[in-house]
Order: C-alpha cells, then sequence, then structure tokens
C-alpha cells in the first residue's frame, strides 16, 4: 500500500480513523508467510510468519490509510446501533479494493454481502461516475444504513440493491437471459455467510468477464 505523509483537513475530507474505530474493524494481528527455506522444498514446517503488531498495524494505518470522513460514519453509525462491527470490512482492505478499481480501470462489480455499506461504498466511490455495483443481501434492516450512507456520499445512482438470498439472485442473474449478466463484471467481492463460499464463487466464475477479478475475504 502506497505510502504518504498524512494529510489534515484535505479537502476530500479524507481522515486518519481514530484508533477505536479502527480496532473495532481491524485484526489486532494478522500473518504474511515467509520462505525461510529452499523454496523448492517448502513444507508446512520450513514456512515463516512475520507478526504484525497491533503497533506496527496501527503505523501503517497512519502512514497509508486515506479514508474518506464519509467511511468513518459508517463504522460509528454501526457501533451506535450495536451491530457486530467486526463484520465491517477492514478500512485498509477497503482502500486497497478501491485502488484495484481505479488501476483496473473496473466498471462494473458485483458485491455479495453488504452489511451496512463500508465496502459498497469505498467500492462506488472508486467507480466512474457512469460505473455500477450490484450489490447482494438479505437483510434489509443492516442494509438501509447503507442506503443511508450512499445517499450521502452522493453514490447511490451507481449502486443496485438486490435483497434476497444471495444464492438464488446469482443464479437468476446467471440464467436470465434478460439480465445479459454474463462475462459482465470486471471485478466480484464476497464477503458474506462462509459456508456459501463456494456457491457464490461458482456463480461468479459465470458473471466475471475473462481478465476480471474475483475478490473474497476471510480465505
Amino acid at each position: 500500500m502506497e505510502a504518504q505523509q498524512q494529510q489534515q483537513g484535505s479537502a476530500s475530507g479524507a481522515t486518519t480513523p481514530s484508533a477505536g474505530l479502527t480496532a473495532a474493524v481491524a485484526p489486532s494481528a494478522f500473518y504474511l508467510g515467509a520462505t525461510v527455506s529452499d523454496k523448492n522444498m517448502l513444507r508446512t514446517k520450513d514456512v515463516a510468519h512475520l507478526v504484525i503488531t497491533p503497533e506496527l498495524h496501527q503505523y501503517v494505518l497512519q502512514h497509508s490509510l486515506r479514508e474518506p470522513e464519509v467511511l468513518g460514519r459508517v463504522v460509528q453509525a454501526t457501533v451506535d446501533l450495536s451491530y457486530p462491527a467486526r463484520m465491517i470490512t477492514a478500512p485498509d482492505q477497503a482502500q486497497f479494493m478501491g485502488q484495484l478499481v481505479k488501476f483496473g480501470k473496473v466498471k462494473r462489480i458485483i458485491e455479495v454481502g453488504v452489511f451496512t455499506g463500508y465496502s459498497s461504498l469505498a467500492l462506488a466511490l472508486a467507480l466512474p461516475e457512469d460505473g455500477k455495483l450490484v450489490a447482494l443481501d438479505i437483510n434489509p434492516t443492516w442494509t438501509e444504513v447503507a442506503r443511508k450512507f450512499w445517499r450521502e456520499a452522493g453514490v447511490e445512482h451507481k449502486v443496485e440493491l438486490r435483497l434476497g438470498a444471495a444464492v438464488e439472485t446469482l443464479d437468476h442473474l446467471v440464467n436470465s437471459a434478460e439480465e445479459n449478466a454474463r462475462d459482465s463484471f470486471d471485478l466480484a467481492f464476497i464477503d458474506a455467510d462462509k459456508v456459501n463460499y463456494y456457491a457464490y464463487y461458482e456463480r461468479l466464475l459465470q458473471l466475471v468477464r475473462v481478465g476480471g477479478l474475483i475478490v473474497v475475504d476471510n480465505v
């Protein structure tokens, strides 16, 4: 992730989130695999792990994260409503996905799992004005929070929310001639009920174009 000097009070409203809000949505430690022996003879016991401590993680956030203020409000609203904030995409991950959208000149995205809309808002903000995000979720209460912030951020016109069981919605997109959705998406993001990940992935293979990207959370 590109490291830049922290900007205070920028015109874009980008801020570094408070430590409290960051802790609510980001892991305290995670691991990056790094080989320590012959790569051609790699086995599980040959892999070391670089532990990213909370202090190091906070340093990375302070020097690379540019979180728009509206995204911070999504986190705060989720916490205020006593919804499980751990389900929110980590801000550094959301920023990285936004960079994928911009660098890849992505115009059509499909997201499985919306919750209160943090990741969908980050993706929609990165899309061009004529971009489209099809967002799938089953919970109308949580997604009402998402709708509120899509409107506030001025990206509601880019987002098409489809409520219902995601497998059924994906099957409809795959099989409907009227939808004409096969091979039409540049990027897909899965962050939903883990038991159905394989089902989502298999269907998205038919919806994402050749050369497109499927991003899967928590794997």
